[in-house]
């Protein structure tokens, strides 16, 4: 989305980071990323003690046993390893099951047991390129560190016996960054605490190291090798499968969720047969779909990447000793050359007369993807596991845009027309008159947001099989006066029911928390039993016809096609 203080520059956000290939992001920003870290990394949600049993806080795996901690009655596991360091000659390959511990550290005091007491590596990635010192603020980032040995996962219970429903986090940053802990809502004690889930939450291959096809360079071995960020979270799943009894969760009640970003992976893990089976509930949060590239154009790119690095179409010893940023760097000139320029702003669905971009995205190679899950239809493969889709009301929030009016007003005749603009504008405002201009500007993909929505949840409900629930997240922060809204990812904050760890978002006012109780109630309901009513709180099915989407702010309510009006103005 191009939004911008004075309406010009072209400013790139999580959000955006769904539509616009890494490498595209970089060549848009021309400028350095800064670091931004998390202040609080180590904040506990609620009183209590930490202690680290010899007994009771002990688990075993089928590599061993691992040692995790108790945090005010949850049993935490951090980093636990699903797969095997990812560098060197496992570069590109499909992920391989850990080591056993009394192999992997024979002679260390790691023998017996895993120490799984910290979070594991993100995947290498650029650093998170924020905009303004607010969003940074409201964000509350946490860079984390990197390595290649980043196949972990992460698990709150409240209990390591019993049969519970099982809550499998994916993470957003499109394909390219973000991790398990990029944000402290993705903190999993609150669900395990009150919820009586278990919270899972992964990291995986992104970027070039996880979307990069070296068929033509490595042969048969890495036929996948365009996929194995996606594979690793099949990896992952089967993981969960084989081991989450020993956590107290229940394998055969497994709910897959992610948003922006990780909602696009639940999609196509929807589509994937490698991932049947392992899950039984879904939620798209903010993303999903996506034209992805045939395995013809991503060869084509691989091959071009090949040569601007100087290499041999057989060099595959080269890349894998390469540095991780000399790769990327060459991905992202391949990418900024191949793919044509981006036009439009609005967060919803591509045309579908767009030509897929390359870069760092999955590959609709026939095997491992066969298809464009929920960008052209809903998959049959997945048509009896019901659904959550949903969006936040001002997808668009960047806090260092801050437009007038009449700027606002140019930024969107040159996409819409003038007329176009005049009639979106106004019907907008007398919507929203409690919102400011600046509100109302990132709430142009929100209703962009709503259409996917619509779009996706058709989709489902043709397959006339499993329900889909749909639901529209407006609850406005108190925080910075308000301007921010509803920002991409500010739901999370409440299904995961972490509003005092993430106050400088929710001001953790009574209000936020009495909504963060509803939804992370409904979301675990949903774990459950693959329905999110609650007592007081029905939650209708949607069709086709009426668009039934739960509206989550103080009231909390069912609402036929909230916004059905306005949004349809953009795609009149």
């Amino acid at each position: 989305m191009s939004r911008t203080s004075s309406g010009n520059d072209l400013l790139l956000n999580r959000r955006e980071a769904l539509l616009l290939s890494a490498a595209g992001a970089a060549a848009a920003l021309g400028r350095p990323a800064y670091a931004s870290d998390s202040i609080k990394t180590g904040v506990h949600q609620e009183p209590g003690y930490v202690s680290t049993p010899p007994l009771t806080a002990v688990a075993k795996t089928q590599y061993g046993k691992v040692r995790g901690y108790l945090d005010g009655g949850v049993y935490t596991f951090k980093g636990v390893p699903y797969g095997q360091n990812t560098g060197g000659e496992n570069r590109w390959l499909p992920a391989k099951p850990p080591v056993p511990w009394k192999d992997e550290y024979r002679g260390s005091q790691f023998t017996d047991e895993f120490p799984a007491l910290t979070y594991g590596a993100n995947c290498p990635q650029r650093l998170h390129p924020w905009t303004a010192i607010e969003q940074t603020f409201i964000q509350d980032w946490d860079d984390g560190w990197q390595s290649e040995d980043m196949l972990k996962l992460n698990i709150w219970t409240p209990c390591l016996t019993g049969s519970r429903a099982v809550m499998f986090y994916i993470h957003g940053g499109g394909y390219s960054f973000g991790s398990a802990y990029e944000l402290p809502s993705q903190d999993g004690a609150q669900l395990a605490r009150y919820h009586d889930v278990v919270s899972v939450t992964v990291n995986h291959r992104l970027n070039i190291l996880g979307f990069f096809d070296v068929s033509e360079v490595g042969g048969a071995a890495y036929e996948n090798s365009a996929n194995v960020g996606m594979t690793d979270l099949v990896a992952a799943l089967k993981w969960v499968r084989e081991n989450i009894a020993n956590f107290g969760g229940d394998p055969d009640r497994v709910m897959i969720y992610g948003q922006s970003g990780g909602g696009s992976k639940v999609t196509n893990l929807m589509a994937m047969p490698s991932a049947s089976g392992l899950y039984h509930c879904a939620s798209v949060q903010s993303g999903g779909g996506g034209n992805i590239p045939s395995a013809e154009q991503s060869r084509e790119f691989s091959r071009q990447v090949m040569k601007k690095l100087g290499l041999a179409q057989n060099d595959l010893a080269s890349l894998q000793k390469m540095p991780w940023a000399k790769l990327m760097a060459a991905g992202d000139a391949v990418a900024a050359s191949m793919n044509p320029p981006r036009t439009g702003f609005f967060f919803g669905p591509t045309p579908k007369n767009a030509a897929p971009r390359v870069g760092w995205t999955p590959t609709l190679d026939g095997n491992i993807i066969p298809m464009r899950s929920f960008y052209e239809t809903a998959p049959e493969l997945s048509k009896n596991i019901p659904m959550l889709i949903g969006s936040v009301s001002e997808e668009g929030n960047q806090m260092s845009s801050k437009p007038t009016e009449v700027e606002w007003h140019a930024t969107l005749a040159k996409e819409l027309g003038e007329a176009k603009a005049t009639e979106l504008i106004a019907a907008m405002k007398k919507a929203h008159p409690e919102k400011t201009i600046r509100t109302l500007s990132y709430g142009v993909a929100g209703l962009g947001g709503r259409n996917h929505v619509v779009d996706m949840a058709r989709m489902k409900y043709d397959l006339h099989a499993a329900p889909v629930y749909t639901y529209f997240f407006t609850w406005q922060t108190p925080i910075l006066d308000g301007i921010p809204g509803a920002w991409h990812t500010s739901e999370l904050q409440f299904c995961f029911d972490n509003t005092l760890r993430c106050e400088q978002g929710t001001g953790n006012t009574p209000e936020a928390q009495a909504l963060a109780r509803k939804m992370a109630t409904a979301w675990s309901n949903f774990a459950k039993t693959g329905n999110p009513s609650q007592p007081g709180l029905t939650w209708t099915q949607s069709d086709s016809n009426r668009n039934q989407t739960m509206v989550w702010d103080n009231e909390c309510r069912m609402v036929d096609d909230p916004e059905g009006a306005v949004r349809k103005i953009i795609l009149s």
